[in-house]
């Protein structure tokens, strides 16, 4: 195996530039919500949500996703877990969830770079305004018309999701073929790309999410990680994020007498997604469980690019 299956790249932020490309950026996630599938609850208080932050910073993220809305849908069809859909969160709860974490996090490490998972404009205006250098947005621009005005005024980085229809439909779609399948996400990441064009969103501040789990069958998920790296041909880089979903627990449930494991038992099978989704052209990876997946990622980064430890 010869070179990256990526090319490197530069992704503009709000205040400075990242590279991508060259070797896997690991972004950890902060879930400061009661209902998220894999960790609800557990991070809710803004002083455990800061010290989670620190603690994946120091296990070596790049960087760290905060969000405090769940988009857990009402049924396992999805990606997500939950019987019952996650209710809608106001952006005045999300920002007094979200705000104190990011500041928090910004005082103890000020260097840090901070995405925001949301898909408020109000939210993002206000995540900005306190240090957020990214937006990363579940919905790719479609649920809020002043998302992509306020990303572009404050000339963040932007992380533009498919997402196919909304967590309360996703029970009732239908499954679809693999061909049909890749060219429903392409067509709506390159929709997205276009919105943030129109909008004055520099294609160099966007960087792409396939989002699995997020309008996908289970069976769905394993065709778009196979296929991932031709979305490569829209022309920006890919984060991935695979941590923990369920599409990995119903493989498994064959292991555990036929009952999928919960979202914390999965983590040799999110590695295993995870180093896919890498040898399939992602530039990040969103994770839980930061320190194993960093040691994964150096593994596969030194084979794509066709080196021993130790050696340029």
């Amino acid at each position: 195996m010869t070179g990256l299956t990526r090319t490197v790249a530069d992704w503009r932020l709000r205040t400075r530039t990242l590279e991508l490309g060259r070797r896997t950026r690991v972004m950890g996630v902060v879930n400061i919500t009661p209902d998220s599938f894999s960790d609800g609850g557990s991070f809710l208080d803004p002083e455990a949500a800061v010290a989670r932050g620190l603690q994946q910073l120091d296990e070596g993220a790049d960087l760290l996703d905060l969000g405090a809305e769940s988009t857990r849908p009402g049924s396992r069809a999805g990606g997500e877990e939950g019987t019952v859909a996650a209710p809608a969160v106001s952006a005045d709860e999300e920002q007094a969830r979200l705000l104190p974490v990011l500041e928090g996090l910004l005082k103890a490490r000020p260097g840090a770079i901070i995405s925001v998972d949301t898909y408020k404009a109000k939210t993002a205006r206000a995540a900005l305004k306190a240090g957020a250098e990214i937006v990363n947005d579940v919905s790719g621009l479609l649920w809020d018309p002043e998302m992509a005005s306020v990303c572009a005024e404050a000339g963040s980085g932007v992380v533009l999701m498919h997402t196919r229809g909304k967590p309360e439909e996703w029970k009732a779609q239908t499954e679809l073929a693999p061909d049909a399948l890749m060219k429903e996400v392409h067509e709506g990441l390159a929709s997205s790309l276009a919105a943030a064009d129109s909008a004055g969103i520099e294609r160099e501040a966007v960087v792409l999410d396939p989002g699995y789990g997020f309008g996908k069958r289970l069976g769905e998920n394993f065709v778009l990680l196979a296929r991932q790296k031709q979305l490569l041909e829209l022309g920006r880089p890919l984060l991935a994020g695979v941590s923990r979903k369920s599409f990995l627990g119903h493989v498994l449930a064959e292991l555990y007498s036929g009952v999928a494991p919960p979202a914390h038992e999965r983590e040799a099978a999110s590695l295993a997604a995870m180093v896919a989704a890498i040898l399939n052209g992602a530039s990040i990876v969103r994770v839980h469980d930061v320190r194993p997946s960093v040691e994964a990622a150096q593994i596969v980064d030194a084979v794509l690019a066709d080196r021993g430890p130790g050696q340029a």
